[in-house]
């Protein structure tokens, strides 16, 4: 997986969330890790690589192929991929179930029977059979975050998007999660994904990028990253969120 960024900027009216973000991966990278404070702009980035959102400049590129708003070939990319942000983004009047069917269905094209097959499956995996008729309202946090993560993962994506997959978790559902991404890593799913799990980020990385005030401040494997901070802002953040 190869992605690069080329002198990226990106404003929300006078706001900056990204200012002249530069990097590239290698060309053998499976998993990306995106790591920083809050507010460094590490979900407007994940958009930015999924093509979701365009840069106000600059220029995003997958696979040396450059995202281009508005264009077929990017819908087709952004159909490929598999997406979860922290807001969810369930439609409040579907069932969990009917969540994850809808895209299999509309955006994938597979037989309602099917796609049923595939949505319980998900369900199931995230222990969350016995709600499948239950609507998102009728749901806490956490498990709307896992029935969001079912439907990104119900197509077998070949890119995974995650901005803080297990956010809204308690601790064992927390933990079941990144062992749900750490089977996906082992199948070889490429990833992108933000975490403030610092543990698992240096165990399932290839490359990290650390954000912080809309710039990528640090680009290294973890051992880089983690074991020899190459930036005096980013030893201050590890001091911070790996004191205890």
């Amino acid at each position: 997986m190869k992605v690069s960024a080329q002198h990226v900027d990106k404003l929300y009216g006078e706001s900056i969330a990204l200012r002249g973000v530069d990097f590239a991966t290698a060309d053998d990278t499976q998993v990306l890790v995106l790591i920083g404070p809050s507010g460094g702009g590490k979900s407007t980035l994940l958009r930015l690589l999924g093509g979701l959102e365009s840069p106000t400049r600059g220029d995003i590129f997958h696979e040396s192929t450059l995202l281009v708003q508005q264009t077929d070939p990017l819908r087709s990319f952004r159909r490929k991929n598999g997406f979860l942000f922290q807001a969810f983004n369930l439609f409040p009047h579907l069932t969990a179930l009917q969540n994850i069917m809808l895209p299999i269905i509309h955006v994938h094209g597979q037989e309602a029977a099917a796609a049923k097959e595939v949505a319980l499956s998900g369900l199931e995996r995230f222990q969350l059979a016995d709600h499948a008729e239950k609507r998102p309202a009728e749901l806490s946090g956490g498990q709307q975050q896992r029935v969001a993560l079912a439907r990104s993962m119900a197509h077998d994506p070949d890119l995974l998007i995650l901005d803080e997959p297990t956010s809204a978790l308690d601790p064992e559902m927390k933990a079941e999660v990144l062992d749900v991404i750490e089977e996906l890593v082992e199948a070889g799913q490429k990833i992108i994904f933000s975490t403030h799990e610092m543990g698992f980020a240096k165990a399932a990385a290839d490359e990290v990028l650390f954000l912080a005030e809309g710039s990528v401040i640090a680009q290294g494997n973890p051992t880089e990253i983690f074991d020899n901070p190459p930036d005096e802002r980013v030893g201050a953040f590890f001091s911070r969120v790996m004191k205890w």
